[in-house]
């Protein structure tokens, strides 16, 4: 199986939540939905951002928009105008997340549309 960046079959975008952030992953076809649904737990992103976030994850879903939102819980180091970190809003946290090395069965790769680009 195929080992892949997160970026081949998804999308992210991600701000911040008071303390914590959110990162919202879209998928680019139903096929990597259905896949990410089953494989990108909130264990999986808490262990993935374990040098960002502090707290928990909890994963919620929007499969008719092909959507899974994590909120990080404490990520951000006490909120934007309290924070001392690099990225007190959480912008760069869906980037971050995007990096993440999944192995994804070809039939996946083969029903989702390369990212423009790459």
């Amino acid at each position: 199986m195929p080992r892949v960046q997160l970026h081949r079959i998804a999308q992210a975008r991600s701000g911040d939540k008071g303390e914590g952030s959110n990162a919202g992953i879209l998928a680019r076809s139903e096929a990597a939905y259905a896949f990410l649904a089953e494989h990108l737990t909130a264990e999986r992103v808490r262990t993935h951002m374990a040098a960002v976030n502090l707290g928990g994850v909890v994963r919620y879903e929007a499969p008719n928009m092909r959507v899974l939102n994590f909120l990080l819980e404490d990520s951000l180091g006490g909120g934007g105008s309290a924070s001392l970190k690099t990225d007190a809003q959480g912008k760069t946290h869906g980037l971050a997340l995007l990096r993440m090395e999944l192995e994804v069965p070809q039939e996946v790769l083969d029903a989702t549309p390369a990212p423009v680009g790459g």
